[in-house]
Order: structure tokens, then sequence, then C-alpha cells
């Protein structure tokens, strides 16, 4: 009787232990990058090691034993954060390319936009102008806002992140044309309700290129007071 107990035991044990043995080998990761030199964006000296990544998130760097569900070796490459591009002007080649591969392949995984000129708002008037500007990438001009266009963008489906400012010449020349005008009152209120519109739909800001043909003539009271709006709103504003 005694015999049969310690070999119930004995079997239960070696359970125990393929179990163990069995969780031990699954993926603790979606992903591990291995071996790579990893330049962690702090300026400190790269160190080699390992990236582990989970639920798209980076969740463990340096020596890691657990395993990934997809793994890569980085062995004599460069391992680091995504780059940001603070003056992109992906904005017609993601229709064309959603992959990015332009940029992405040059480890560009943020697009800032918006300088100067933004992809929104646009009237009537603009969205003629500017399908008659299209260079080698043609395509219909299917929103009005800016928010619209980066709706656009994510319905496509693109690799990178993106972000944009307003653009203030776009907010000039959506109400006064390209013309060397100043806005009467009535109007500069319709471009700060434009910005505002803007800043709700996800602008980082206004964003003014003083080198635009437009926006020198935007210099004056204009930008001063649709900064002055953004500034009340707690946003960025970029020249």
């Amino acid at each position: 009787m005694a015999g049969r107990q310690n070999i119930g035991r004995s079997l239960v044990l070696v359970a125990s232990w393929i179990a163990l043995t069995a969780a031990s080998a699954e993926p603790v990761y979606d992903v591990v990058i291995r071996g790579g030199t990893i330049y962690d964006g702090s300026g400190k000296a790269p160190l080699t090691g390992d990236v582990a990544i989970k639920d798209d998130r980076i969740v463990a760097v340096g020596k890691i034993d657990g395993k990934g569900k997809s793994e890569a070796s980085a062995s004599g490459m460069a391992v680091a954060p995504g780059f940001i591009n603070m003056l992109s002007w992906a904005t017609e080649s993601l229709i064309a390319d959603p992959r990015s591969q332009s940029d992405l392949r040059q480890g560009v995984t943020l697009e800032v936009m918006g300088e100067g000129w933004s992809m929104g708002p646009m009237n009537a008037t603009m969205k003629v102008q500017e399908t008659e500007r299209q260079g080698d990438i043609k395509y219909a001009i299917e929103w009005t806002s800016l928010g619209d266009y980066l709706t656009y963008l994510e319905k496509r489906g693109i690799a990178p992140n993106v972000a944009s400012f307003v653009g203030a010449a776009t907010v000039r020349i959506h109400e006064l044309g390209e013309d060397d005008v100043d806005p009467t009152p009535e109007q500069l209120a319709r471009m700060q309700a434009l910005v505002r519109q803007a800043m709700d739909e996800g602008a980082l800001g206004v964003g003014s290129s003083m080198i635009r043909s437009s926006s020198p003539f935007t210099c004056s009271g204009v930008i001063v007071s649709t900064k002055a709006m953004v500034l009340a709103i707690r946003a960025f504003s970029s020249s």
C-alpha cells in the first residue's frame, strides 16, 4: 500500500515538473529583438542586449531569458526608439504609399506635419486649386477639415504615427485667398474659429512658415491673434 502511495506521489511530481517545463517554454513576449547595439535615446553609451515587446510596448531591455512569439537577431545592427520627423512633408506620399517605406526604412515612426501649410481646412476653391497643382501623386481631395484628413489617413491604414499643426497660411487662404490683403474683423474671427475647430479635431497647434508666399502676409495681427488664441487653449505654436 505504501509503495502505491509513493508511486502516486512520484507521478504527481513528474506531472507538475512537465507542466512547469511546458509553461516556461511558452512565449512570454510578443517580439524579442536579440543581440543588437541599443541606443535608448538618453545620450548614454550604447549597450549590447535584447529588447522585448508585448502589447505594442517595450517591456524589457537588457539580457532577456523569456521567449517571444516572434524573435529577430539584430547582431551587428543598431536598435533605437523610432525617430520623429518634426518637419514632415509626407502629406501626399502617405496617400500614395501608406506603408511609408521611404521614411520607415530610415527609422521614422512619427510624422509631424503642418509647417505653415496643412491638409485642411479646405474650401471648394482651395480643393480645385490644390488638385490642379498636384504633381506625380494624384488623388481626390475627399476631406474638408484637417481632422477629416487625419481620419482619411487612419481609415486607409498607414504604418507610421502622424500628427499635424494647422497651417497659418492654410487658414488665411481659406478666408482671404492668396492676395496681400488684411482681414476684416469678421474674417479674422472666422480664421480663429477654423483654428479652434482644428485644435478640437486634434491639431497640435498653429504652424507658421514665414518663407511661404502667403505666410508673410499673415505676419501682422493675424498670427498674433491666432497664436494668442492657441496659447489661451494651452496648445503649441510653431514657426
